[in-house]
């Protein structure tokens, strides 16, 4: 199973804060290396480096552009404020293809989709930087009013953005992240400056990303943007939960130096944390509780078959909107099939009123994983959120009942020492294929023999 990453936003969130901090957490340099020297653009290098910020160290992530692409226009510059000196380069970048392009050109959604196709990224950290850029394409686009795919837009297509983002999902995927926590993001106040011109804080891609993804914000004294529009999509890309639990612990701690100097401190501490000791233990014991009853022995004693139990299962949850219906019918077929207790799709409606999917999943702990991958494997999600809920259970057993035609099989639940008796369906519906007997016959017969016993 993966890891759980929860992102501490008490000094808001920037892409290369966000970098820093994963390669803080332990992803592997070597990977990112790699990829960033596939991409089908050139003129960067990156550093790498130790930073100190308020006494606190700290790793820090830069992007170095070359004198042929500079981005002038691009809104980062100012509000990190690129400061080179001082670090030590420790990977170098950039192949020079036909695919590159000049700063005086802005780059699409559909040249990003090109970038990121043709690099060395894992598929699932293709899906994780492609999501990232939708998003910010989808708030450029309602913020200057035009298609998504004709947005030109500065910040995300620069090449120092792009960096940004492909790194943050290179370093997700080599960490094994399948779940991110985010409480809240603090935002600073008053307004900056961009290539725009004077902008109230949250800028409007900030607070569109916020309102489309249903994330929280909190304002805080700070004086200037502590939320960037990579940050914000970042967080809105890969959450999946925005509650921590009850108990955790930490199992390890990255910390990810931003450019600004605010009277916050400046970093973003990232957190690969787990269920705490005692909550497992309370879970173990209401597992051993769980396979007690479901021994016959236990099942069949008189002073047990009367009483209530409860019961832990995992309810698994995404977001599907382009998916067609023959693919759902495929993926609940194999989900079935490979140990969920329930599968079941709501309709729903999301931003900009497309029409989608939420797809419910209930099963137990030790079969998730395998669920999860199905879900990864067979839909275009690229995060799954998960909930572990305990419910109460009736004792129930399988009986087998005589029926003019043959025998049948029933579930019979018993509440207060009364019996509920429910046919099983595919016992049913076999014993109606082979006598060619109605269904609805069959199972009436059942329910109604069952009354008169009463």
């Amino acid at each position: 199973m993966g890891k759980t990453l929860y992102l501490e936003c008490y000094s808001g969130i920037s892409g290369d804060m966000t970098v820093a901090a994963l390669l803080d957490l332990g992803a592997d340099r070597s990977v990112l290396d790699r990829v960033l020297r596939s991409l089908p653009i050139s003129g960067f290098e990156t550093k790498i480096s130790r930073v100190v910020k308020s006494g606190i160290d700290a790793c820090d992530f830069d992007v170095v552009l070359d004198k042929d692409h500079e981005n002038h226009d691009h809104d980062m510059e100012y509000l990190h404020g690129h400061h080179h000196e001082g670090h030590e380069s420790n990977h170098a970048h950039g192949t020079g293809t036909a695919q590159d392009h000049h700063h005086h050109e802005h780059r699409g959604i559909k040249e990003i989709t090109y970038i990121i196709e043709h690099s060395a990224m894992t598929e699932n950290a293709k899906k994780i930087a492609l999501r990232i850029f939708e998003i910010l394409a989808e708030a450029e686009s309602k913020a200057h009013n035009v298609p998504v795919d004709q947005v030109h837009f500065h910040e995300v297509g620069a090449v120092d953005s792009i960096v940004d983002i492909v790194s943050v999902a290179v370093c997700l995927d080599d960490l094994d992240v399948t779940e991110v926590i985010v409480p809240v993001l603090c935002e600073g106040r008053g307004t900056v400056r961009c290539q725009h011109g004077i902008l109230p804080i949250p800028v409007p891609a900030v607070a569109n990303i916020v309102s489309a993804n249903h994330l929280y914000l909190k304002m805080t004294e700070v004086e200037g943007e502590l939320v960037t529009p990579t940050g914000a999509a970042i967080v809105a890309a890969v959450k999946t939960k925005d509650k921590l639990p009850e108990t955790f612990e930490i199992q390890k701690i990255g910390i990810g130096a931003g450019k600004r100097q605010y009277e916050c401190p400046g970093i973003l501490r990232a957190m690969i944390i787990s269920e705490s000791t005692e909550q497992a233990k309370g879970r173990d014991k209401v597992k051993a509780q769980t396979e007690e009853f479901k021994n016959p022995e236990i099942r069949n004693n008189p002073k047990a078959e009367n009483q209530e139990t409860k019961d832990t299962i995992i309810k698994m949850e995404t977001n599907i909107d382009d998916c067609s219906g023959e693919v759902l019918g495929f993926v609940m077929e194999r989900l079935m099939k490979a140990g969920a207790r329930d599968v079941h799709y709501v309709p729903v409606f999301m931003k900009k009123n497309r029409p989608a999917w939420v797809l419910n999943v209930i099963c137990k702990e030790e079969d998730m994983e395998m669920l999860q991958n199905i879900i990864f494997e067979e839909t275009t999600t690229i995060g799954i959120r998960y909930s572990i809920m305990e419910r109460t259970i009736l004792p129930r057993e399988t009986r087998t009942l005589p029926t003019p035609w043959g025998e049948v099989q029933v579930k019979v639940c018993t509440l207060n020492g009364k019996e509920q008796l429910y046919p099983e369906y595919e016992s049913v519906a076999q014993l109606s294929r082979e006598k060619e007997i109605p269904f609805t016959e069959i199972y009436r017969y059942i329910v109604l023999a069952n009354k008169d016993k009463e």
